[in-house]
């Protein structure tokens, strides 16, 4: 280890390469409430979190576990999931008085029509505002599954259900 009196040991969060410090600045001094979205193998994890210098508060938490307790039986970590995700934390952000947020992805590199962007698509349509390029959120065909129907033939009920999940999910809203 290094010693000296120019060395100085950085964050430990940066050293494991977790956090970008800054961005993560760049991203507070918006004095928006962040829209973080993480992707892991099998879920979808959505957060609506506002920064205080006590530590950050989650105004809203879904994971995409969630949809299969309202009824969804596909898999949890694809777009169409991602998107329901992404309504069901705008709705239940929009209990707690969230109208506008900022897009937080964290080191997850920006990919065009990824999971975090279906997600951010549906956030968007609950009714939050956030300010992105249309061209870089998912295709319709994807958001509602036709994709994954082509590839599996009994999952051509895929669509349906998203419809139906979708419904009951804006219908909290009301």
């Amino acid at each position: 280890m290094a010693t000296g009196t120019t060395y100085s040991v950085k964050f430990r969060r940066k050293r494991q390469q977790k956090t970008n410090y800054k961005r993560r600045l760049n991203l507070l001094k918006s004095g928006k409430i962040r829209f973080v979205v993480r992707v892991s193998n099998k879920n979808i994890i959505a957060q609506l979190v506002e920064y205080s210098e006590e530590g950050d508060r989650i105004m809203s938490h879904v994971n995409s576990q969630v949809l299969k307790t309202m009824g969804w039986g596909y898999s949890t970590s694809n777009t169409s999931a991602a998107y329901l995700t992404g309504i069901l934390c705008g709705v239940k952000g929009k209990e707690k008085g969230v109208s506008e947020a900022i897009l937080d992805i964290g080191r997850h590199p920006h990919v065009k029509g990824s999971k975090i962007y279906g997600c951010l698509k549906g956030l968007i349509d609950s009714g939050i505002a956030i300010d992105c390029d249309e061209e870089i959120l998912p295709d319709g065909d994807r958001i509602n599954g036709k994709t994954i129907a082509s590839y599996f033939e009994k999952s051509k009920d895929i669509e349906g259900q998203f419809i139906k999940l979708k419904e009951q999910i804006l219908a909290l809203n009301k």
